[in-house]
C-alpha cells in the first residue's frame, strides 16, 4: 500500500469539515494535487471526486455551512469554498460519447471507471483524505517513478476523446518526463491533424503553459521535427526553435523568469507575430506584446529603449536579439523634467512649435543618458535659441 505524504496542503483550513461533510469513503483527493505531493512539489489547485451526485454535495455542504458555487453542474462538479480554501468536487463520471472536442458523460459509482476516462495515468491517482491510501489501477505510480508521461489505455483512443491531449502529452512531459513514451509519440504524430478540429482559444491556452515548462525546448524541438505544429501552426520551423533555445539560455543566465509570450515571440518569424496573434485569439495585451517582442533591440540602447517601449517590452526586445539587459535590471524610466508651459516662459508660441521642441529636447535628453534637470534646462535653452 501507497500512502499520500504528509503536504502543507493537506493542512489548509476547511478541508477536513469538507471532507467530513461528504462522508467518509465517499469522496477522495485525485489528480494533480497527488501527483505533485508524490513528487515531492507545491500544490496549487485541490480536487476531489466523489460518489455523490452534484445535487447531494450542495446539500451536505451547506449542512455543513460550507459555500458552494455550481461552477460546472452540466458535468457534475461544484465548487466548495470553505475557510477560504477552493476546491473543485466533482461526481464520478464515465463517457458515453466523445468528438474529440467535447464529451458527454454520464454518473458512475464506480472509481475506476471515472480513472479511465483521464489522459495519462500519472493523473489518475487517487488518495483517500482520511489514510492517506493511494489508488492506482494504470500503473501511474510506475510510470511517475519512472518519469514517464503515459496514456491510459490505448493512446489513440484517448486523442480521439479530446484532441487536446496530444498538446498536453508533450507539455506533461516537459514538465515531468524523462525518456519520452514512444506509444504515445507515435500516436501524436498519427494524429497531428486532429489539432486543427480544436477552438484556438484551447491551443492557445495548451502552448502558453508548454512554452514555460522546464523541458520547454527539447519538447518544441521535437514538436517541430516530428511535425506537431504543422497544421494548426506552420510558422514555427526550426529556425524558430534555434532562437526558443537561445532565448530560454539568456534567460537563464539573466535570472529572468522564462515567459510564455516572450517565448513564443521567438519562436516565430517577426513578419508573422500579428497574423498567429489573430488566429490564437490572444488577448489584446498579449498581442501587443507578441508584435513588439519582435520588433529588435534598436540601436539607440537599451535604456533608451525601456524609455520609449517599457520595461517590459524592452526586456522582450533585448532578450530575443540577445543583446544585454543589465542596464535596465532595476531601473525605472524616468520623466523628462521638463514641460511645455517651460519653453512657452522661454518665448516659444504655443502650438505645434512647443511640441516639436519637446520632441527634439527629449531626443538629445534620452541619447545624453538622461541626465539631470539641470542639463535639461540647458539643452531647452539651446533649442529655444536656436542655431547660433
Amino acid at each position: 500500500m501507497v500512502i499520500l505524504p504528509d503536504a502543507p496542503w493537506r493542512h489548509r483550513p476547511g478541508l477536513a469539515p469538507l471532507t467530513h461533510a461528504l462522508g467518509a469513503g465517499r469522496a477522495r483527493w485525485v489528480g494533480g494535487a497527488v501527483r505533485d505531493t508524490l513528487l515531492g512539489l507545491d500544490v496549487s489547485d485541490i480536487d476531489l471526486a466523489t460518489v455523490h451526485p452534484p445535487e447531494e454535495v450542495i446539500r451536505l455542504c451547506s449542512a455543513a455551512g460550507i459555500k458552494t458555487v455550481p461552477t460546472g453542474i452540466a458535468h457534475g462538479t461544484v465548487t466548495a469554498v470553505t475557510s477560504g480554501t477552493v476546491v473543485e468536487v466533482t461526481t464520478l463520471r464515465r463517457d458515453v460519447a466523445t468528438d474529440g472536442r467535447h464529451a458527454i458523460v454520464e454518473r458512475t459509482d464506480d472509481w475506476r471507471e471515472d480513472a479511465a476516462r483521464r489522459d495519462f495515468t500519472m493523473n489518475a491517482l487517487y488518495a483517500d483524505p482520511a489514510t492517506g491510501e493511494v489508488f492506482d489501477w494504470f500503473g501511474g505510480l510506475d510510470d511517475l517513478a519512472a518519469r514517464r508521461v503515459r496514456f491510459i489505455g490505448d493512446p489513440y483512443t484517448r486523442i480521439a476523446e479530446d484532441h487536446l491531449r496530444i498538446l498536453r502529452f508533450f507539455r506533461f512531459h516537459a514538465r515531468f518526463g524523462d525518456a519520452i513514451d514512444d506509444a504515445g509519440l507515435a500516436a501524436c504524430v498519427a494524429r497531428a491533424n486532429d489539432l486543427m478540429a480544436l477552438s484556438r482559444e484551447r491551443i492557445a491556452a495548451e502552448l502558453l503553459k508548454l512554452l514555460v515548462a522546464p523541458a520547454a525546448v527539447p519538447v518544441v524541438a521535437l514538436m517541430q521535427a516530428h511535425g506537431i505544429f504543422r497544421p494548426v501552426l506552420p510558422e514555427i520551423d526550426a529556425d524558430g526553435v534555434a532562437r526558443l533555445a537561445a532565448l530560454a539560455a539568456r534567460e537563464m543566465d539573466a535570472a529572468i523568469a522564462p515567459d510564455p509570450i516572450r517565448r513564443l515571440a521567438a519562436l516565430l518569424p517577426p513578419s508573422t507575430a500579428e497574423d498567429v496573434g489573430a488566429r490564437l485569439k490572444l488577448s489584446n495585451a498579449d498581442r501587443r506584446r507578441l508584435i513588439a517582442a519582435t520588433a529588435g533591440a534598436g540601436d539607440e540602447g537599451a535604456r533608451a529603449l525601456a524609455y520609449r517601449a517599457g520595461p517590459d517590452i524592452a526586456h522582450d526586445r533585448l532578450l530575443i536579439a540577445g543583446a544585454d539587459v543589465a542596464p535596465i535590471r532595476d531601473w525605472t524610466p524616468p520623466r523628462l523634467p521638463l514641460s511645455g508651459g517651460a519653453l512657452v516662459a522661454r518665448g516659444l508660441a504655443k502650438g505645434p512649435q512647443v511640441a516639436a521642441a519637446l520632441k527634439r529636447i527629449e531626443t538629445r535628453w534620452i541619447a545624453e543618458g538622461f541626465p539631470e534637470a539641470a542639463r535639461v534646462e540647458t539643452i531647452a535653452d539651446e533649442e529655444v535659441a536656436g542655431p547660433a
